[in-house]
């Protein structure tokens, strides 16, 4: 009698280390699986934040042109820059 309730609480104790087991493999499982979609995440933002700076580039640099051609353009005109319309 003494030797069946021992061998059934190692039986019992046994099946609790396999759940134990299984639970904690379906957590990792879990967790590899978060960890992948993450890993995706932030490589597709960090390609999207780096197509972002090099259109910051180009545009910063149009900018720049752009305000060139304006200086150049306003030291051309004819006359004052600021020069009221005539008065009918």
């Amino acid at each position: 009698m003494a030797y069946e309730n021992l061998a059934c609480k190692n039986e019992t104790r046994g099946t609790h280390v396999t759940n134990e087991i299984k639970t904690l493999t379906e957590r990792i499982d879990a967790l590899e699986t978060r960890l992948a979609y993450q890993d995706d995440t932030i490589e597709t933002l960090n390609q999207a934040i780096t197509a972002q700076w090099k259109q910051i580039d180009v545009l910063t640099r149009q900018l720049a042109q752009l305000h060139e051609r304006l200086h150049e353009a306003e030291a051309n005109a004819p006359g004052p820059a600021n020069e009221p319309p005539p008065h009918y």
